[in-house]
């Protein structure tokens, strides 16, 4: 067994500085975007529901990460 059977911590699939495009899935509670990664969330502020963005991720923790958009 590996421990991702277990829901033991996986390394986020994004590092700090990175470029990706994301589609934003919802909007949180707080009012920032919600977008995926191969299942990590991405939180991209100043977005709307269904909008396709490049971003840069900025801040990485262990379930989540925190991104702006770029143009």
């Amino acid at each position: 067994m590996n421990k991702f059977e277990f829901g033991m911590e996986r390394n986020p699939p994004v590092n700090v500085g990175d470029i990706r495009t994301v589609t934003v899935e919802a909007i949180g509670e707080k009012g920032d975007g919600i977008a995926r990664i191969s299942g990590y969330v991405v939180f991209v502020p100043n977005v709307e529901v269904d909008q396709e963005v490049t971003v840069r991720i900025t801040k990485v923790l262990n379930k989540y990460c925190f991104a702006e958009v770029v143009e």
